[in-house]
């Protein structure tokens, strides 16, 4: 094992480079295949509904760096923000200039929202993590918001504008993440909606994030261990199977997606 403040992490064989982030490590725990397509690269288009969300992230990271945006000046921070780095996504969904304007309108929405939220303490937005537990694994995230509650500690918030779902194990690995790189288990971490005022959160141990480490560490092995041999990762079907780019040559997911419909 190879110790990373509090946490030890497990040793893992040798094998293939491994980038894991929050986003694919939620994606492996409900079905591997659908990640490891992720790290082969194949992702699925570009939706309204993720442009929305994403643009309000900037948002918000915007506001808490440099303060609130007045209502004049809104419709502007939002196309900067586009310009700055989501204009391919932009392209992608194929928006004309005129429908731009009710996209604006509906992250001013939650922008209203994300204003009644309490952000005092706030030390940094987009805070980007990332360990190097062992050769050629990389494990990476990037936490929404941090915050220091005082004799509580620091406190990770993610921002969500849709539903929570079950934020458990984004939470769980950026706990993780957060100790092995600064050296102390956060006091505590939380999901919250700006969408549907949904809030969640979890006082992290340090026996919690050592096991969070243990399944990184199983999920790296099995990573490696499939792509040296057949490379036939387990399908496991739900409600991600809409939005799996996969999902044409995946019977299983076709399948839950005749149910679900």
């Amino acid at each position: 094992m190879t110790k990373f403040g509090p946490v030890e992490f497990p040793d893992v064989p040798a094998g293939d480079d491994v980038v894991l982030s929050a986003t694919t490590f939620v994606s492996y725990e409900r079905c591997p295949e659908q990640a490891a397509g992720r790290l082969r690269g194949v992702y699925g288009p570009e939706s309204r509904v993720s442009f929305v969300g994403g643009l309000a992230h900037r948002v918000f990271a915007r506001h808490l760096a440099s303060g609130p945006i007045e209502p004049e000046a809104f419709a502007a921070a939002c196309r900067e923000e586009i310009g700055a780095g989501m204009n391919a996504k932009l392209g992608s969904l194929g928006l004309k200039p005129s429908q731009l304007g009710v996209v604006i309108d509906e992250v001013g929405s939650l922008y209203e929202r994300f204003k009644q939220l309490g952000t005092e303490g706030c030390l940094g937005s987009e805070v980007a993590l990332e360990v190097e537990p062992a050769p050629g694994v990389l494990l990476r995230g990037s936490i929404d918001a941090v915050f220091d509650d005082g004799a509580a500690g620091t406190r990770l918030v993610d921002w969500k504008t849709g539903g929570l779902g079950d934020p458990a194990p984004q939470l769980a690995f950026y706990a993780m993440l957060w100790a092995m790189e600064r050296g102390e288990v956060p006091g505590r971490v939380e999901a919250v909606s700006v969408g549907s005022g949904e809030r969640t959160e979890e006082v992290p141990s340090t026996a919690g994030v050592q096991a969070t480490a243990r399944r990184v560490a199983t999920v790296v092995t099995e990573l490696r261990t499939t792509w040296a041999g057949d490379g036939r990762f387990a399908r496991v079907a739900g409600p991600w199977c809409r939005w799996c780019p996969l999902l044409e040559e995946c019977p299983e997911g076709q399948a839950a997606t005749t149910i679900l419909d």
